[in-house]
C-alpha cells in the first residue's frame, strides 16, 4: 500500500518533496546553529545555565523570597519608577546611550541601590571611575578584604578580575582588592547607593557556590524586606518594548517562510488544466419564490379567470373520482347533486359556490380579490369532502345506487 495512497500522484510527490526539505532544514538549522547555554558563551544573563550564565544566582534570589524580577524593557521606565526601595543588578551591562546613564543616575537620586560589575558597568555609574586593568591578568584572584564597611565582611571571595577603578575620590570606599587593585568599591550618591565589581564572577552559574561568592552578592544588593530587586537584562542587547515582540525568529520564518509558501501554492495551482472538483449544482428557486412568480405572472397578464378556471378542474376531477365516477363534463349543478347523493352532510352553500366558480372560470372581467375568495372556497369544500371520506359519512342508498349504475351506463 501506498503512502498516502488517496492524494494525486503529483500532489504525493509534491508533499515527499516539501516534507524532506522542511526536515533537511531543520536539522541544518540544528546543527549550525550556536549553543545559547554553552560554556563558551561569557555573558552572564539569567536565562543562561552554562558556566558563565547567572540563572542559579537569580534562581536562588527568587527562592529565598526576595521580591525579584526580570527588567528587559527600556531602562528608563524603570528609572521614571524607581524609589528607595528599588534594587538594580547588572551583570556585565553593555550600553554607551546617554540615555540609559542617565537613567542609572535617576534610579540613584531617588535612592535607589545598584550593583554594576564589569568594565561598562562602571562606565554608567556616577564618576565613570572604571578603566582596564594594567597590572594583573585575567585569572582568577582571592580577594582581599580592604575596607571597614559590612561589605568587606562577606568572607572569602573569588574573582577573575576584568577592569579596574580609579582610586582618588573619597567617597568611593575599596572593600575587596585584588594584586593592590580595587575589586569591589562601593559608594554613596546623592540619596542612592552604588556598588562595583571588578567582573561579575561571583554571581556566575561556575562560581556561586565557591568560598562566600553568594555572600558577597546578597550583602552588595542590601537586605531583603521592604526592597523591589531587578536583574536588567536589557543592556545585555535584548531591549523589550511593545514592537520587540513582533521581532524575533517568528518574524524571521514569516520573511523565509511566506515567500516560500507563496511558491508552493503557484507551483500546486499552475500546473493544474482545470478544477479539481465539479462545480456545484445552481441551487432551486424554493416553494415560496415559484409561487410569487406566478401569481407575478398571472397578475400581469389579467389572467384570474384562468386560475379560477385551472382550481376548478381540479375540484370538478377530485370530486368526482371520491364520489366514484369518471372525469366528465358536468356543470356545477349536476357535480352539486352527485356530491350531496354521496355526501348527505355536504356544505349547504355548495351548489351555489359551484355555480359561482363556473361562471368565473369563463368569464373575463373578475378581479383577482373575487378570484382568490372563489379558489379559497373551493379549497375548502375540498378538504370537508376529503374528511367525510375518511370518516365514511355517506348515504349508501339503494336509489343512489340505480342512479349512480345509470349515470355510468349513460
Amino acid at each position: 500500500m501506498k503512502f498516502l495512497s488517496s492524494l494525486d500522484a503529483q500532489d504525493r510527490k509534491l508533499l515527499l518533496w516539501c516534507m524532506g526539505i522542511g526536515l533537511s532544514l531543520a536539522v541544518v538549522t540544528g546543527f549550525l546553529l550556536p549553543g545559547a547555554n554553552s560554556n563558551d558563551n561569557p555573558l552572564p544573563s539569567t536565562y543562561l545555565s552554562g558556566q558563565h550564565g547567572a540563572r542559579a544566582a537569580y534562581e536562588t534570589l527568587l527562592r529565598s523570597n526576595y521580591q525579584i524580577e526580570h527588567w528587559e524593557r527600556p531602562l528608563s521606565e524603570l528609572a521614571s519608577t524607581s524609589g528607595p526601595d528599588t534594587v538594580v543588578i547588572f551583570a556585565q551591562p553593555f550600553t554607551r546611550e546617554g540615555e540609559d546613564i542617565k537613567a542609572v543616575r535617576t534610579i540613584l537620586e531617588r535612592g535607589g541601590r545598584v550593583l554594576s560589575t564589569g568594565f561598562w558597568g562602571g562606565y554608567i555609574l556616577p564618576g565613570e571611575a572604571s578603566g582596564t586593568p594594567e597590572e594583573f591578568d585575567f585569572a582568577a584572584c582571592q580577594l582581599s578584604p580592604e575596607g571597614l564597611d559590612p561589605l568587606a565582611g562577606s568572607g572569602e571571595v573569588w574573582m577573575v578580575p576584568g577592569a579596574t577603578w580609579q582610586v582618588g575620590n573619597p567617597a568611593h570606599r575599596v572593600e575587596y582588592g585584588c594584586a593592590g587593585q580595587p575589586a569591589v568599591v562601593e559608594y554613596d550618591w546623592l540619596k542612592g547607593h552604588a556598588v562595583w565589581w571588578a567582573s561579575s564572577t561571583p554571581l556566575e552559574n561556575g562560581s556561586l557556590a565557591r568560598a562566600h561568592n553568594l555572600d558577597l552578592l546578597l550583602n552588595s544588593i542590601g537586605p531583603r524586606q521592604g526592597h523591589h530587586f531587578f536583574w536588567d537584562e536589557s543592556l545585555h542587547g535584548e531591549i523589550r518594548s511593545t514592537w520587540s515582540y513582533a521581532a524575533g525568529p517568528a518574524l524571521t520564518l514569516l520573511e523565509v517562510g511566506l515567500p516560500l509558501l507563496g511558491l508552493l501554492v503557484v507551483f500546486s495551482f499552475s500546473r493544474r488544466s482545470g478544477p479539481v472538483r465539479d462545480l456545484p449544482a445552481p441551487a432551486r428557486a424554493t416553494p415560496i419564490e415559484f409561487l410569487d412568480a406566478l401569481g407575478s405572472l398571472y397578475r400581469n397578464a389579467g389572467a384570474a379567470s384562468t386560475a379560477v378556471a385551472i382550481a376548478w378542474e381540479r375540484f370538478r376531477r377530485q370530486a368526482l373520482r371520491q364520489c366514484g365516477l369518471r372525469a366528465s363534463k358536468m356543470s356545477s349543478a349536476d357535480l352539486a347533486a352527485v356530491i350531496r347523493r354521496r355526501y348527505s352532510g355536504a356544505d349547504a352553500a355548495l351548489k351555489t359556490d359551484l355555480a359561482a366558480c363556473e361562471e368565473a372560470a369563463w368569464g373575463e372581467t373578475i378581479s383577482p380579490r373575487e378570484a382568490l375568495r372563489l379558489i379559497q372556497t373551493l379549497y375548502a369544500h375540498q378538504e370537508k369532502l376529503r374528511a367525510a371520506a375518511r370518516s365514511g359519512i355517506h348515504t349508501p342508498k339503494l336509489e343512489d345506487i340505480h342512479s349512480h349504475q345509470q349515470e355510468r351506463a349513460s
